[in-house]
């Protein structure tokens, strides 16, 4: 069975999300919502597998980034398989706090 989160180029392009290839150690973000006007492209030229550079900087926060990338690696457990998994457990001290009230019952 294939990792759900492991994901080929042509099927990240048009799915927003932070991606990373462990391989080229290149980060990409897909965003959706950014809206240019049409009219300043001519249309007919361009290919439907054709991109504009808008700017060479990079819009996105170094701090938020970084948080998602240290986020990432606690989620992440190295296996038999180097499984990626997504338990949800982003906060670990409740569930023991959870368990200690179950053994005063």
């Amino acid at each position: 069975m294939a990792d759900p989160r492991v994901f080929q180029l042509d099927e990240i392009l048009n799915r927003p999300g932070t991606y990373f290839n462990p391989q080229t150690e290149v980060l990409v973000v897909v965003d959706d919502s950014p809206e240019l006007d049409s009219e300043i492209f001519n249309m007919e030229e361009l290919e439907g597998a054709d991109w504009v550079l808008i700017s060479d900087d990079t819009p996105i926060d170094e701090n938020v980034r970084d948080e998602q990338l240290e986020a990432f690696q606690v989620r992440y457990h190295p296996g038999a398989a180097n499984s990626i998994t997504d338990d949800g457990d982003e906060h670990p001290d409740e569930t023991e706090e959870d368990d200690q009230e179950v053994g005063r019952e």
